[in-house]
């Protein structure tokens, strides 16, 4: 009976509530993946920025003008300043973001220290880019800073996959789920992908949206010739693709099942992208289609990480 009893009178107990911090651990999950969203958000707004002519909407940093943090509407203003203080705005969210990501994962004991150090790179490559970021307005909008700028986002967004990726499975020894020649190529074809993503920075910084109406520095380079190189990278590209997916359809489905669907994911979205790309350059490179070149650009890199880590499991 006296079993019975404590059963009984134990729903009457008070409840135990989580802390916090295990708040944030549960909603761990979502919280990756909110980073890796935002990551790739925050290229497509920055990209906006650069394809309005908004670069300079905010004369200063981190101050939108002398004596003023947020842009002030009055007759004489455009909407340069809100698109830029737009963007400043979704790099603040995304330094909350990247707060819950560190508390989510740092603080989850009963993940390896070199499981929880990756917590540790969102926060501080947000910052970093807020500094880069205001020191591309001060160096009004120098070409350098503005593809090193892009950089950095496009490796912030794969860091991103790579830790949604490691959230989701254990911290024990990596083994291999595919052969050796099919997870080089896969690991070739990620390598390119920055090969060609470079080469489209470089195309876009030698092209005609430096970012703002009046000052245009741009690399001293031919932008057809560029966009021809670039445009040769996308195609070895697609060569090693091909080469991938051979061997995923002679090899057994089920060891090459997750790496198959992140080859597909790769060639729906390059497809995509070389038909943007193809069509921007005939059509005068408008910069609705540049920014959705961009944020394809965001998910190859993405889905090519997701590739790499499709090659192996963790226990």
């Amino acid at each position: 009976m006296r079993g019975v009893t404590a059963k009984i009178a134990a729903p009457n107990e008070r409840p135990v509530h989580p802390s916090p911090v295990r708040w944030f651990q549960r909603h761990g999950r979502v919280f990756v993946w909110a980073n890796l969203m935002g990551q790739m958000l925050i290229i497509v707004t920055g990209g906006l920025v650069r394809l309005t002519g908004s670069g300079l909407g905010c004369s200063t940093w981190p101050m939108c003008e002398p004596g003023q943090f947020t842009p002030v509407a009055h007759q004489a203003t455009t909407y340069h300043p809100f698109v830029e203080f737009g963007n400043r705005t979704i790099s603040g969210v995304l330094v909350a973001i990247a707060l819950a990501v560190l508390l989510a994962v740092w603080t989850d004991s009963t993940r390896t220290r070199a499981y929880r150090m990756l917590g540790l790179v969102p926060l501080i490559g947000v910052l970093a880019q807020a500094i880069i970021g205001g020191i591309t307005v001060l160096a009004h909008l120098n070409p350098a800073i503005v593809g090193f700028h892009m950089f950095i986002s496009i490796a912030l967004v794969a860091f991103s996959a790579y830790l949604v990726a490691r959230h989701n499975e254990g911290d024990g020894r990596p083994v291999a789920t595919v052969d050796i020649v099919t997870a080089r190529i896969t690991r070739a074809v990620a390598t390119w992908l920055g090969v060609v993503v470079c080469l489209g920075v470089i195309v876009t910084g030698s092209g005609p949206h430096s970012g703002d109406d009046e000052v245009a520095y741009r690399f001293a380079l031919d932008p057809a010739a560029m966009a021809r190189a670039h445009a040769g990278t996308v195609w070895i590209l697609i060569i090693a693709l091909a080469m991938l997916s051979i061997r995923l359809l002679r090899g057994p489905a089920a060891p090459h099942g997750p790496l198959r669907k992140s080859v597909a994911a790769i060639w729906v979205i390059v497809l995509v992208e070389g038909a943007v790309g193809y069509t921007q350059y005939f059509t005068g490179l408008p910069w609705g289609l540049v920014a959705v070149h961009m944020a394809l650009a965001a998910l190859l890199t993405a889905a090519a990480i997701f590739a790499v880590t499709a090659t192996r499991t963790r226990a």
